[in-house]
């Protein structure tokens, strides 16, 4: 498994990327088939009044992206949290994939590799190209993302694993935009433009 770990407002010590490797490797055992990458983002805040240390891992396996956070007082004790809480995540991940749920006969379908998604969809354009850089108005971040057409229900399925309170989505059967929501008495919902 290839492991990234960063650090934002602090030093990264051997130690501390030791523990990381460490709890992380534990957590990821059962699941070595399925992870290829992990992103590790480490941070202190900056406002000493908020003693708020952040662990923030993305994995990414068979394609599809499993994010989580956890904060607390104190960053080894974050680790610890977002380690059993990645773990959740994959099983439950694992659990969703595994052959069982179906009847006799019938198997779930195998979740592409990144490599094969990007072979299939090749980028033929540049997206620099024509653009000047610039630094983004304060408080605004931009991210860029292949979106294939999905299912609500694989929508829902991928706002579970990435700890998200949405995700945004293009529909298979309108192939347009939408983003679905946790509800917070419960449920989900769908946000569609209106024709």
């Amino acid at each position: 498994m290839k492991l990234l770990i960063h650090g934002r407002n602090l030093e990264l010590t051997p130690a501390l990327r030791e523990y990381t490797k460490s709890k992380l490797e534990k957590a990821i055992h059962h699941f070595g088939d399925l992870v290829k990458e992990a992103d590790v983002h480490l941070s202190v805040a900056k406002n000493p009044r908020v003693p708020q240390q952040t662990a923030e891992v993305t994995v990414f396996a068979n394609g599809t992206v499993i994010r989580a956070q956890e904060r607390s007082q104190n960053l080894y004790a974050s680790i610890d949290l977002v380690a059993n809480k990645l773990c959740r995540q994959l099983k439950r991940y694992k659990e969703r994939h595994s052959d069982h749920h179906h009847s006799h006969g019938h198997s779930a379908s195998s979740t592409p590799t990144t490599e094969e998604v990007l072979e299939e969809k090749s980028i033929d354009s540049s997206l620099l190209e024509g653009k000047e850089a610039k630094l983004p108005d304060p408080g605004i971040r931009r991210k860029y993302f292949l979106m294939p057409p999905m299912s609500i229900d694989q929508a829902r399925h991928q706002l579970d694993l990435i700890d998200h309170d949405f995700y945004f989505f293009k529909e298979m059967a309108s192939n347009q935009l939408q983003v679905i929501y946790r509800r917070k008495h419960g449920g989900y919902g769908v946000i569609q433009a209106k024709d």
